[in-house]
């Protein structure tokens, strides 16, 4: 026989499995419940008495968080710049901090209608290279990674936005997949130190997306490397809050026009936009 449950009786059975490893195990419930029934708050406050049956998936979704697998990944959804993107285990899940790369990219763009080219380095979930090209309507993106996973979930979203002609994947390295003239450069890489000890969630997302080498910037300095070499006039990145002054000395003999750092919500360094 099918077994059914009420929604607040659901709803006190999915919190206490959560409580001994999740905080605010109440309301990570509620959110779980309202993604699995595809309803909204309102719903649940009004429906409290009502049965529920075909349960089952839902239950995965609280026994794997409760292992403290991350929300997005169970319910392959992330919100991102007032957008809402599929993501998947083999992307990193974005964070807020990243929006500001986007605005930084807005801030030092010279038209938005410009036919420019923007290139993006490590694309993972595709969220900057999508919230690009709604910005930049005129521009085209070429979109790298490493990572043939990563980009399989960047071209769902790609395709879920309709934006197939605008964003060109590329699997590789760095910019070792590209002859062509670029216009702007951007990049979210990898940047922290190998070896640190990160929260136990991380352990779930691709650690070739979290860990930059030995030190931790040798990726962006890499990346540095090619838009001095390929004279790219435009170059925003985010980095590790203790790497301003190990890129500014690594920059500084070299022609540069403009070097800006900016702050995350916490007002750690968190970026830095570079024009030739």
């Amino acid at each position: 026989m099918e077994q059914r449950y009420i929604v607040k009786e659901l709803l006190k059975s999915v919190t206490d499995s959560l409580s001994p490893n999740i905080p605010r195990a109440s309301r990570e419930a509620q959110l779980l419940l309202m993604n699995y029934l595809e309803v909204d708050e309102l719903w649940l406050i009004t429906n409290q008495n009502t049965e529920l049956k075909n349960v089952e998936k839902l239950l995965e979704w609280v026994e794997r968080r409760a292992k403290n697998e991350p929300f997005e990944y169970i319910t392959n959804k992330v919100s991102f710049y007032s957008e809402e993107f599929y993501i998947a285990p083999g992307a990193l899940i974005p964070r807020p901090e990243t929006e500001i790369l986007i605005d930084e990219v807005l801030k030092y763009a010279p038209d938005s209608n410009a036919d420019m080219r923007f290139v993006e380095v490590g694309v993972g979930s595709g969220i900057i290279s999508i919230m690009l090209a709604k910005k930049f309507p005129n521009a085209t993106i070429i979109a790298v990674d490493i990572s043939q996973e990563a980009l399989n979930i960047a071209q769902e979203n790609i395709q879920r936005f309709g934006l197939e002609n605008r964003i060109e994947l590329r699997l590789g390295s760095l910019l070792d997949v590209l002859s062509e003239k670029i216009d702007y450069l951007v990049s979210n890489p990898p940047y922290i130190e190998n070896g640190i000890s990160l929260e136990s969630n991380l352990d779930y997302e691709p650690q070739n997306a979290l860990y930059g080498g030995e030190i931790g910037d040798e990726i962006i300095k890499a990346l540095l490397d090619e838009v001095l070499k390929r004279e790219i006039k435009f170059f925003s990145c985010e980095m590790g809050y203790d790497q301003k002054d190990k890129i500014s000395s690594y920059l500084k003999d070299a022609k540069i026009k403009h070097l800006d750092f900016y702050q995350d919500y916490a007002d750690f360094d968190r970026g830095f936009t570079l024009r030739l």
